[in-house]
């Protein structure tokens, strides 16, 4: 419970799978028109779909904005992505 007390905010709105808000973003690390990966304060987050655009980002204040068909959301740890000894991190994701 403590942890939940320290952890900075992280924040998801998603409507009718077609528009995205995310905050608490630290970085993204890598997106094409099906898939997005962000750093958020929760950890790795992997957005996929299909004709996914990056509509705003500003890291200053930790927000992006996505748009396109929205398939799923998936969070992994930060500390799994960076351990990953030469195996990426989506061939670790999809085991």
């Amino acid at each position: 419970m403590e942890e939940l007390k320290t952890a900075k905010a992280h924040k998801v709105l998603l409507a009718n799978r077609k528009s995205a808000n995310f905050s608490g973003v630290l970085d993204v690390l890598s997106f094409d028109v099906n898939e997005i990966l962000l750093e958020t304060e929760q950890g790795m987050l992997l957005i996929k779909g299909n004709d996914l655009h990056v509509n705003r980002l500003s890291l200053e204040q930790g927000e992006v904005d996505v748009t396109g068909r929205i398939d799923g959301l998936t969070y992994s740890d930060v500390e799994t992505y960076h351990k990953g000894g030469g195996e990426s991190f989506l061939g670790r994701l999809f085991k």
